[in-house]
């Protein structure tokens, strides 16, 4: 086989060898390049120290707990049409030579992590989400007529026997374990910060916009418009309805929200696997894509050496 490698690398025409030789080393430095971002992840993960969803700080954290649906619809995935709090699917059309995707999709409902200490609210938009649930079946038609069925090895069985379509569905199911690192916020409640001018002048251009109630409650002089002095009376009104509404919303409980960080490039994953088997997994993926990178590496450098003589 090593003879017969030696031999196109000779042989082949520069075009082809060149091709070649950049998709080989291109690939290699993708393989570096993961095992950075995999090294990198559990360096954060390790590094994060879970927080209790009512105490926790501010900014990027760490939470675990369960995943629950808030009220509302329900959310259905789509290929199965199953119960869950998220789902990513994907259809692929199964060719002789080439695969590819006719349709994909994922959810970006918000649903509940409900930890020991309160509930934060979970956007799973821009998420990498690592889910234990994942179903894929076969099928000779789009849509699936069997929404689910052929799965597991006999599934892939049939799709080795002519099957034209691959289907694949991921889920988050209701009550299984959460585990979430991202930026964490707390919004309204004592933590909402107020700002009066712009709530005040907010009620004045709705006040303004209905001018039939405006002179009937402060047209004290009957002459069907609105005086300085009366229009001062509007502001004062104004400014004590504002101060009434934020003295109740700051009394509220606050809503936590955990989304994916705006600036930096850390990671927001979302899991259902522990802490400790995502460790395991980024570490397992980082030695691969090491080892990965070392073996075509040392590919691309031997074609070089044999087409060149050094």
């Amino acid at each position: 086989m090593l003879d017969a490698a030696s031999q196109w690398v000779t042989q082949a025409s520069p075009a082809g060898f060149w091709l070649a030789l950049l998709a080989t080393t291109g690939a290699a430095l993708a393989a570096f390049v993961y095992a950075f971002v995999f090294v990198r992840r559990v360096r954060v993960i390790e590094d994060t120290p879970t927080a209790r969803i009512r105490s926790a700080a501010q900014g990027y954290g760490e939470l675990s707990g369960m995943a629950e649906l808030m009220d509302g619809a329900p959310i259905v995935a789509p290929l199965t049409g199953k119960s869950c709090v998220w789902y990513r699917y994907k259809v692929e059309k199964m060719g002789d030579k080439h695969t590819h995707v006719v349709d994909s999709g994922r959810s970006d409902e918000l649903f509940l992590l409900v930890g020991r200490t309160g509930r934060c609210v979970i956007d799973p938009e821009g998420a990498t989400v690592i889910a234990r649930h994942k179903e894929v079946w076969f099928d000779f038609s789009y849509p699936s007529r069997k929404r689910g069925g052929h799965s597991g090895l006999l599934g892939r069985l049939l799709g080795r026997v002519g099957s034209r379509y691959r289907y694949t569905e991921e889920r988050l199911r209701a009550g299984e374990p959460l585990y979430a690192i991202g930026m964490f916020k707390s919004v309204g409640g004592s933590a909402e910060s107020f700002d009066t001018e712009a709530e005040v002048r907010e009620l004045l251009r709705l006040w303004k916009n209905d001018r039939h109630d405006l002179l009937r409650r402060f047209d004290s002089n009957g002459d069907g418009d609105i005086d300085l002095q009366e229009w001062e009376a509007v502001r004062k009104a104004a400014y004590r309805q504002v101060r009434q509404e934020q003295s109740r919303r700051s009394m509220a409980p606050p809503t936590h929200v955990m989304s994916k960080p705006v600036h930096g490039k850390r990671p927001y994953l979302l899991s259902t696997l522990s802490e400790e088997e995502l460790v395991t997994r980024f570490r397992r993926l980082a030695g691969g894509s090491l080892g990965l990178f070392l073996l075509l590496g040392s590919v691309a450098v031997w074609m070089a050496g044999v087409r060149f003589g050094f």
